[in-house]
C-alpha cells in the first residue's frame, strides 16, 4: 500500500511514479490509496460494465471502463467505472483506444467498499461534475442505495427496489432497477 509522502508532489511527479494495485489517485497534492476491491463490490463493478457494454459498445453509443486512470482537472482518479460516448474515446494515431484519458468520463460509477470514505468518493463524483462528466453514480451496497449526482442539481437518493435509475441521455435507454443491483448479489 502507497503511504501518502509528508510533503505534497505534483501531478507530473505523480504520473512518474509506477502503477501500484490497487491503484492510487493524486488529489489536492498527495497519493492517495483506493482500497482493494471485495466481493459485492467486484460483483457489482464487472456485471454494470458487462451491462453498459452489450447496450452500447455494439452500436458505439459508448463504452464501460472498469478502474480506468483518468487525468484532468488537476487530479488522477480511478473511478471503479468510467463510461464514455463512443465520440468522446480517446484514440492514438491508429485509431485504436488510447492508454491515457486526459478527460473526464460522462458518466462516473463508484462503489463504496466497507472502509472507503464516501466523502473522498463525493469529492471526486463532483470533481468529475465541475469537469463534464454528464452525471455519476455513487453505489453504496451495504446500505442497498445509490446516490445519483446530476451537474447544478439536487441530490437525488434511490432505494426503493422498483425505482429506475436515471442514466445520461446516451444511455437513457438502460432501465436498470435498483433491485436489479441487489439481485446480483444473490446470483
Amino acid at each position: 500500500m502507497v503511504q501518502s509522502p509528508s510533503k505534497p508532489i505534483t501531478l507530473t511527479e505523480f504520473l512518474k511514479l509506477p502503477e501500484t494495485k490497487p491503484a492510487s489517485e493524486y488529489i489536492d497534492g498527495q497519493v492517495l490509496p483506493k482500497p482493494m476491491p471485495q466481493g459485492k463490490h467486484s460483483v457489482i463493478q464487472t456485471e454494470l460494465s458487462t451491462i453498459v457494454n452489450s447496450s452500447l459498445k455494439s452500436q458505439r453509443i459508448g463504452r464501460a471502463f472498469a478502474e480506468l486512470r483518468c487525468t484532468f482537472g488537476e487530479r488522477s482518479i480511478v473511478p471503479d467505472v468510467s463510461v464514455f460516448s463512443w465520440a468522446r474515446i480517446p484514440r492514438d494515431p491508429t485509431g485504436e483506444i488510447a492508454n491515457s484519458f486526459s478527460i473526464a468520463p460522462d458518466w462516473t460509477i463508484e462503489i463504496l467498499s466497507p472502509d472507503q470514505s464516501q466523502t473522498k468518493v463525493t469529492k471526486n463524483i463532483l470533481h468529475c461534475l465541475n469537469h463534464g462528466t454528464q452525471m455519476g453514480w455513487l453505489i453504496d451496497p451495504a446500505e442497498q442505495t445509490i446516490f445519483v449526482y446530476l451537474p447544478q442539481q439536487q441530490l437525488t437518493v434511490f432505494d426503493e427496489p422498483a425505482q429506475i435509475l436515471p442514466c445520461p441521455a446516451f444511455a437513457n435507454h438502460l432501465n436498470l432497477t435498483v433491485a436489479t443491483f441487489w439481485g446480483w448479489l444473490s446470483e
